[in-house]
């Protein structure tokens, strides 16, 4: 039996309205670890920080986001290359801040991406089609985050290890479950990620445990720490798996995408 284009391109949301916990760089190094194994990679930059696409070198960016939400341009016309084979990122720029007033006169206005995703995936041939989309959503729950989540099969929610790290999360989990019933049946939380890990600190351990503790095998085995390179690497407009493959950041990556694709096919099987 033939499997369609949708049923090949899993699309996951990186979201939490919290800022600073790297959420941007989890997007960026997830993507490349997954390409560095052979998966077809887009980036979707909702972000009008437009920091995944900086941290990817992309200054130029004649085609956004914004752009395709306002079906001026397709996901396909505003797709780059990257430095690392199979990567490719929609970038994101400041005009997405509008986005939410434009938006609100016309009709269908939460299913823009999945509409222009949709459309995208139609027209791309087996051979290349892309394998994961990965969604770097705002830091706050606005109506670019909803079209994600209305986009999306699943969530990843990137959560730093710090004294308030629960705090907020069950806002955002409360927001999925209600994305889930008014707007998207299918999607799911496929997990928290643990971020900026000191293991110089009690705290960090703490946090760990806490969180496994609410939210059990929803975590993610994988921690990131906080490492040096990881914090570098944007200001060169590249991965830190680019950067510096050898360093403790690149290799928790590595593993993070490891445990993506074993929960995909966990989840599939379902």
């Amino acid at each position: 039996m033939s499997i369609s284009g949708r049923e090949r391109t899993r699309v996951l949301a990186l979201a939490n309205q919290k800022g600073g916990v790297g959420k941007t760089t989890t997007a960026i190094n997830l993507g490349t670890a997954l390409a560095a194994v052979g998966e077809n990679v887009l980036i979707i930059d909702l972000d009008p920080q437009g920091n995944a696409s900086t941290g990817l070198g992309i200054d130029q960016r004649p085609v956004s986001t914004f752009d395709v939400l306002n079906g001026q341009a397709t996901l396909a016309e505003a797709r780059v290359d990257t430095h690392v084979p199979r990567l490719s990122i929609a970038p994101g720029t400041i005009d997405l801040m509008a986005f939410e007033r434009e938006a609100t006169s016309s009709g269908g206005k939460h299913y823009r991406l999945r509409d222009c995703l949709a459309a995208m995936i139609a027209g791309e041939d087996t051979e290349n089609s892309t394998t994961y989309v990965l969604i770097d959503c705002p830091p706050s729950l606005n109506l670019l985050t909803v079209n994600a989540l209305a986009a999306a099969d699943a969530v990843l929610v990137p959560l730093q290890c710090e004294f308030f790290a629960l705090e907020g999360l069950a806002q955002l989990l409360d927001t999925v479950e209600e994305i889930r019933v008014r707007l998207n049946p299918k999607l799911q939380i496929h997990g928290v990620v643990l971020t900026m890990f000191d293991q110089r600190t009690s705290l960090s351990e703490q946090v760990v445990e806490d969180v496994r503790r609410v939210l059990g095998d929803k975590v993610y085995t994988t921690v990131i720490p906080r490492n040096v390179r990881v914090a570098e690497s944007p200001s060169h407009g590249k991965p830190v798996l680019l950067y510096d493959y050898r360093c403790t950041g690149s290799q928790a990556y590595i593993r993070l995408a490891s445990e993506v694709i074993e929960r995909e096919r966990r989840m599939r099987a379902a």
